[in-house]
């Protein structure tokens, strides 16, 4: 991965064969980042996505393999427990131009990722919430 700071910006240039959320969450502790905005695009050549089931109060995850496009990847970064919390969503498209969305887990690069990340001042954190069955953004500090 390479980067640059731009203005209030940091661009991310994450390269082939690569994991980007691991790669995204690794900049943002380094660089001191506990809240802010991530956006993003490129190509995965295996991906994992997954959609929270309510009732059951756990992600269902599908397994993307072979070449596709991030159409969309948008998120946000907070704590929890100390450490930096990631929480990102994405579109991922085939050779049809058929779209796939959801909670982006992990994403393997193809070609390239290129990720805008905005730090914003605050410290927002997370608490688990047994009733949703998620990390929920935690406004109580």
């Amino acid at each position: 991965m390479k980067s640059c700071r731009c203005g209030d910006f940091f661009y991310l240039r994450i390269d082939r064969g690569e994991e980007i959320v691991g790669e995204i969450k690794g900049f943002c502790t380094r660089e001191g980042i506990t809240a802010g905005l991530i956006t993003g695009l490129g190509s995965v050549s295996r991906a994992e996505l997954g959609l929270f089931d309510v009732d059951e109060k756990k992600y269902i995850k599908t397994e993307f393999a072979g070449i596709h496009e991030i159409a969309s990847m948008n998120g946000n970064v907070s704590r929890m427990n100390g450490e930096t919390y990631l929480h990102i969503h994405a579109v991922l498209s085939d050779r049809e131009c058929r779209a796939f969305g959801g909670h982006f887990a992990s994403g393997i690069v193809a070609a390239t990722c290129e990720v805008i990340i905005r730090p914003v001042e605050g410290n927002p954190g997370r608490k688990f919430d047994g009733e949703v069955g998620l990390n929920m953004l935690d406004f109580s500090d």
